[in-house]
């Protein structure tokens, strides 16, 4: 079992500048510019890493984490993370790469999820090491000539080459001007902030090298931009996310999380150990060595499944877990091989009855109404009562049919 107090040696040995540099780098999408990270890093003084986040909603999982984790290492290398939670864009709505708005939030609204947010953050990150910031501090305090300032900084026809912007505007489809001012409100962050790094999906990289612009034009040596990819879900295709049901909350009970943990496909697991994962990169090499020289992948899923429970609850949590785990399918004598079916759904889903069907676990909707009726079918271990329940795209888990048959199934969009 790996600790995180594990992790934190192994982060505060790594003086050296290549050192950094590597964990750093580990799992990031891109980082622009390298050279001037690696400058920032020679330096030797402590750098100001900042990460926002619009409290759009209360809980997070774990592809939020993905960039809590980087954070996390910098903290570990000296430096000092600014958590900024945009209670000010917050209300202002961004699309994100989306082909609509996303809906503004009241005061109130971001206020309950900004307290969220920071109760569950602190499982990762060091408390006394974070500065917790909101950018109404000082955006509330910008009068309507100082926006208008701030806005002459970028042009339209720079906007417009933010991805979702641009075909928004090619299909004829609405753009406030509101929209405008969230890449600059985000960008002058940093300049408040005098952020030296700012980390964030790639769905935001417009918006960080925004902070670089502004960042110039008030005299300021421009923030070195890192973006993390977005974690796939449970499906192993779309993103981690609450509205696709494929996501695991990092509040979830630990027999919970473990559950769903273990029915990634053993593809998707080396993904989860690269983004989510503390252990050092050549000790999860060994586990790929040890899978191609006939070790059992679901006893390496178990390593990954241990560690992070761990993190959100405690060892004994996670111990209790995978007892129960192998207690629940030894039970149901579920095999390690099995096939892997991927069905494609419409947005509103598709009936148990015709998934299992679809599944060919059965050879009829008919047969499989009975089937469920008759509680031979379950869901993950779990016996299932409603035959017409609509499962949509994200969902993946092992479905057995009677005692033999069966599937671990994907539904994808």
């Amino acid at each position: 079992m790996i600790s995180y107090a594990r992790f934190i040696t192994h982060g505060e040995s790594m003086t050296s500048v290549n050192e950094s540099m590597d964990l750093i780098a580990r799992g990031a999408d891109e980082i622009l510019v390298e050279k001037e990270l690696r400058k920032k890093l020679e330096s030797g003084k402590p750098l100001n890493i900042k990460a926002g986040f619009d409290p759009t909603a209360p809980d997070l999982h774990l592809g939020h984490t993905v960039l809590i984790n980087k954070l996390r290492q910098f903290q570990l290398l000296g430096h000092q993370v600014i958590f900024l939670i945009g209670d000010f864009t917050g209300m202002i709505g961004d699309p994100s790469g989306k082909s609509t708005t996303r809906p503004a939030l009241t005061r109130e609204q971001v206020q309950e999820n900004s307290e969220s947010y920071q109760k569950q953050v602190f499982k990762i990150l060091d408390p006394d090491k974070t500065i917790v910031a909101f950018n109404s501090t000082w955006m509330d305090k910008m009068s309507a000539a100082d926006v208008v300032r701030l806005a002459s900084n970028y042009t339209v026809a720079r906007m417009l080459e933010r991805d979702d912007f641009s075909k928004r505007y090619k299909n004829n489809q609405s753009i406030a001007i509101h929209e405008f001012l969230y890449p600059l409100v985000q960008g002058y962050d940093s300049v408040a902030l005098d952020a030296d790094v700012e980390l964030g999906g790639t769905d935001q990289k417009f918006n960080l090298l925004v902070g670089r612009q502004l960042q110039q034009a008030h005299g300021k040596a421009p923030q070195v931009v890192l973006t993390m990819p977005i974690l796939e879900g449970l499906d192993g295709v779309q993103k981690m996310s609450k509205s696709l049901n494929n996501y695991i909350g990092i509040d979830e009970p630990a027999n919970e999380m473990f559950g769903k943990i273990m029915s990634v496909s053993d593809e998707l697991m080396w993904r989860y150990f690269e983004l989510l994962s503390f252990r050092p990169l050549a000790e999860i090499n060994a586990f790929k060595q040890e899978i191609e020289q006939g070790a059992n992948p679901r006893d390496i899923k178990f390593k990954l499944a241990e560690e992070i429970i761990t993190r959100f609850h405690d060892a004994k949590a996670a111990e209790a877990a995978q007892a129960d785990f192998i207690n629940r399918f030894s039970k149901n004598a579920i095999p390690d091989d099995m096939p892997e079916v991927e069905i494609k759904v419409e947005a509103e889903g598709l009936p148990l009855a015709n998934v299992i069907k679809e599944a060919g676990l059965v050879s009829s909707t008919s047969d499989a109404h009975r089937m469920v009726k008759q509680g031979a079918v379950k869901i993950d271990g779990e016996r299932v009562e409603d035959s017409k329940q609509k499962l949509k795209a994200g969902f993946s888990a092992v479905m057995q049919v009677g005692k033999r048959k069966f599937a671990r199934i994907s539904l994808i969009s």
